[in-house]
């Protein structure tokens, strides 16, 4: 395998760069700072889901899931549920996202940021074991916020080293 081959150096750019957002996901942070930690995971696979469907989808999402299960010690299959759920919808949905201005998008990764959080409270809520408080929430808006620059971070990426 050679590194001069563009199909291997868009491997390696998608899953480097979903690396990077499942280090920033596990990475410690004071305490006061847990609740306004965006979901970079769930961001990264909206960017790719969006940018290039017919290598990052629902399977991608899915085993994406599975590693945050076991690096989270959670229920197996929650974050693969949830995150597959994601890719799915930013899948079906690529051509309109893509079309919208970086405002409506962050609406709309807000929407599924959302979804993802939903799907997460429902399970830990049948289980007994849901999260308190309003700061369950903050992931979401802050994830909204960040999207453009995130956006425009990843596309340059995406750009510099010819992804398609």
């Amino acid at each position: 395998m050679s590194f001069n081959n563009p199909n291997t150096n868009a491997r390696i750019m998608i899953y480097g760069s979903i690396l990077i957002a499942v280090l920033l996901a596990v990475m410690p942070i004071p305490q006061w700072a847990e609740p306004f930690r965006p979901d970079w995971v769930g961001l990264v696979l909206i960017y790719w889901c969006m940018a290039t469907p017919e290598r990052v989808n629902v399977g991608t999402g899915w085993l994406i899931g599975l590693v945050l299960d076991v690096l989270y010690g959670s229920i197996l299959g929650l974050h693969a549920l949830a995150k597959g759920l994601v890719a799915f919808l930013t899948v079906k949905l690529h051509l309109k996202l893509r079309m919208f201005p970086r405002w409506q998008q962050s609406v709309a990764v807000f929407v599924l940021l959302l979804i993802n959080q939903l799907l997460v409270l429902w399970v830990r809520g049948a289980i007994g074991k849901a999260p308190q408080g309003i700061s369950y929430w903050t992931p979401s808006i802050v994830g909204m916020i960040i999207w453009p620059w995130l956006f425009v971070i990843l596309r340059d990426v995406r750009r510099r080293f010819r992804v398609s």
